[in-house]
């Protein structure tokens, strides 16, 4: 298989799920209002992965749980039930020291403007600047610069009651991105915005994350800067219904499409299944999976070579486009081979779960598997 004619490397370029590069990482998040008979669920059993310099579009109706989630990712709420880790740091029993170190890294953009009505655009910027320590000689032309480009560079030293609702919102946003954050927040940054202006918004967001690896997730139903996303993230009722990272869906249906199991189903069904699919590096020699385990995943081989072995002795190998650990989960019996890595492996992976769904809704997924099993008695 040749992996310059399926863009097999620059999907490998763009899929790093190492932990330390992940920006947020949601591990089944639950939260609740109220208490007692009043207590409500509101986020149910959420998982959400989102690297470093990711833009990320978080849409749904009003009531879904967009906001719920965002706060928690910001620390204005507690973390209940589940896992919540934000640049590294785990957010569930976050103590209050480092919780405030933590929001020192984090640029807030919301709704409501709150811009203190006493001061100028400026001072309100630069209050940010200075409650992080930022001096002055430091911080002036940068406030100056970001207040200029987002079209305020006339209106500068004018109070908030001076400013359209527009206006107060360009500063809320210079105010949010002015210390460089590691991650960005914003709750519908561009609503009250132009279409001029909201392009200058989102192109300064692309900025950060490109130049400096920031973290961006927004909260929108303004369908003018879903171009800029990275991954779209839909909610519906507390739940996180879609997570589709868009470039790389792309690439991965390439992928998928030249592998044989795959290249029968349909274009949206390789899609779907592109959405449930991780990857993971196997380093030489190490074991992907082990005889006698129960199957809780399904391999793709998309790059390197994998021996089989039976009672730790090697009776046949696979190499890019073969797939292994269907039969354990098909049979729900234990894994009959151990399968180790002979160099460097890279491997797309469904878990149980959605290796069974992706049966369920296709024939020829399924027909495929049959025959690969019968071939292997």
């Amino acid at each position: 298989m040749n992996q310059k004619n399926f863009g097999l490397d620059s999907l490998i370029a763009t899929w790093d799920s190492d932990p330390a590069n992940l920006s947020v990482n949601v591990e089944h998040l639950n939260h609740y209002y109220g208490e007692g008979e009043m207590r409500k669920q509101v986020l149910f059993d959420n998982c959400l992965k989102i690297r470093r310099g990711e833009i990320v579009i978080m849409t749904g109706p009003s009531g879904s749980g967009k906001t719920t989630l965002l706060t928690l990712i910001g620390t204005l709420r507690r973390v209940q039930e589940g896992s919540l880790k934000v640049i590294g740091q785990e957010l569930n029993g976050i103590s209050a020291a480092n919780t405030t170190e933590l929001r020192k890294q984090i640029g807030f953009i919301f709704q409501a403007h709150n811009l203190f009505e006493s001061l100028t655009a400026f001072q309100n910027v630069k209050m940010s600047t200075e409650l992080l320590g930022i001096g002055d000689a430091e911080s002036r032309l940068s406030i100056e610069t970001t207040l200029q480009r987002l079209g305020l560079g006339h209106r500068i030293h004018y109070k908030p009651k001076s400013l359209s609702g527009g206006q107060k919102q360009r500063v809320a946003i210079a105010r949010g991105i002015i210390h460089e954050p590691k991650l960005i927040l914003a709750d519908e940054p561009t609503a009250a915005l132009d279409a001029e202006s909201g392009r200058e918004v989102v192109t300064i967001f692309q900025e950060l994350a490109r130049n400096q690896d920031c973290t961006i997730i927004i909260v929108t139903h303004d369908n003018r800067i879903l171009d800029v996303a990275d991954r779209i993230v839909s909610m519906v009722d507390g739940n996180i219904r879609s997570n589709v990272l868009v470039q790389r869906n792309a690439m991965m249906c390439q992928v998928l499409n030249q592998f044989p199991i795959f290249r029968s189903m349909t274009p949206q069904a390789i899609s779907q299944v592109a959405d449930k699919m991780d990857m993971r590096r196997f380093s030489p020699n190490s074991e992907i999976i082990r005889q006698g385990e129960m199957g809780a995943e399904f391999f793709v081989i998309g790059k390197g070579e994998v021996d089989i072995e039976v009672d730790s002795k090697k009776i046949n190998s696979l190499s890019e486009g073969a797939f292994f650990g269907e039969v354990s989960l098909i049979k729900q019996q234990p894994r009959n081979a151990t399968v180790r890595a002979r160099d460097e492996v890279v491997c797309f992976v469904l878990s149980k779960d959605e290796f069974q769904s992706v049966i369920d809704s296709s024939t020829p997924f399924e027909e495929e598997l049959r025959k690969a099993i019968f071939s292997r008695q």
